[in-house]
């Protein structure tokens, strides 16, 4: 059972991927660590930071379990006040981790350029009576990799113990951490919520962000900013994290934790935002609906038949893991020299500014 969802979700995950959408959805017991590698990393690299090996006896501190507010399966992260600290780190006992992330190796659409636009939605639920370090307890973080400040967070939801107990929104393109908003954390305990982040990524970006109550489905956290330095300098990109990391500095406030995630979505140049152009995107893939590769599959050259370029303005071309591939040499008019790919199968696709207007298959032999 669990094999052959694998395999499903493999092929629903590189149709997401080639259309700039990446889904993470818990899928039931078991193979959890190796659902999230498959789908923000890759088979053979680990992006799950847990204190597993601090804490065998407990064993995986990440597992899928029915929840029935939602009707599906959904992701808990376990943390205990003791004996978990940071990854297993030797003499880190100030703080402990449980987090997934995308990193380095991860697919490009699942990694943040300067310049891009990312949407980010998620669903997560506090217990009833969760308590938060009067230090920092981070659920989510978009961190920089590579630069001055990439040890610090540029955008963090911040559970914090206060008068009354908050989950803060923070921000900065340097060291200094801001508060840009922040709500009573009453209003997140035991209620699932969901999670709509819209971030451009740049020194004169934006950000928007909505979290709603599920059942209820009220606002409960909004905050937009059209001018906003959301680039930290000398970054190569940036990635998001989801999890439990709090502070150990006041170990008496605290108490073992479970938070529950479901259904991650990391989606480049979302759609909503390229309506603006004012792009019919029905007539666009109704255009592009005839084009033809031939011959399918090819050991030498692939010819676009029925392809008029003033239905698309950007040919893109990736592997079965979702990995882009360099085409920018082998393409000429019509026509895209394979002869030098591996063989298996490519998606081919066929863009408009921001949106996909066709996908196709291509096997090379």
């Amino acid at each position: 059972m669990k094999k052959n969802f694998l395999f499903t979700s493999n092929f629903i995950l590189f149709f997401q991927v080639i259309t700039s959408q990446v889904v993470l959805e818990a899928n039931g017991p078991g193979n959890t660590y190796e659902l999230i590698n498959s789908v923000l990393a890759n088979p053979n690299r680990d992006i799950v930071e847990v204190p597993d090996c601090n804490h065998a006896s407990f064993g995986r501190h990440i597992d899928e379990v029915f929840d029935n507010e939602l009707n599906k399966n959904v992701f808990q992260f376990h943390i205990h006040v003791t004996p978990d600290n940071d990854r297993c780190k030797v003499g880190v006992d100030d703080r402990q981790r449980n987090e997934i992330k995308t990193y380095g190796d991860s697919p490009e659409n699942l990694k943040a350029d300067e310049g891009e636009t990312v949407q980010y939605k998620w669903k997560f639920r506090l217990s009833d009576n969760f308590k938060p370090s009067s230090s920092f307890t981070h659920i989510h973080q978009i961190k920089s990799v590579d630069g001055p400040y990439a040890s610090i967070p540029m955008v963090s939801f911040t559970l914090r113990k206060s008068n009354p107990d908050r989950l803060e929104l923070r921000h900065t393109s340097t060291t200094n951490q801001t508060t840009l908003k922040s709500a009573n954390l009453d209003l997140f305990r035991g209620n699932w919520v969901s999670v709509v982040e819209t971030i451009k990524f740049s020194n004169s970006g934006t950000y928007s962000l909505e979290i709603k109550n599920i059942a209820t489905n009220q606002t409960i956290l909004s905050y937009t900013n059209n001018s906003i330095d959301n680039w930290q300098d000398g970054a190569s990109f940036a990635r998001p994290k989801w999890g439990i990391y709090r502070s150990l500095n006041n170990q008496q406030d605290l108490q073992d934790e479970t938070v529950k995630f479901a259904d991650f979505s990391i989606e480049e140049n979302p759609s909503t935002l390229s309506l603006e152009a004012d792009i019919d995107i029905k007539t666009l893939k109704e255009k592009a609906e005839n084009i033809l590769l031939y011959p399918n599959p090819s050991s030498k050259e692939v010819e676009f038949k029925n392809a008029n370029s003033d239905n698309y303005n950007a040919i893109e071309m990736y592997d079965y893991s979702g990995r882009k591939i360099s085409i920018e040499n082998k393409l000429n008019k019509d026509k895209l020299d394979v002869s030098q790919l591996s063989k298996g199968l490519y998606f081919i696709v066929f863009k408009k500014d921001t949106i996909t207007a066709k996908v196709l298959k291509c096997y090379v032999k």
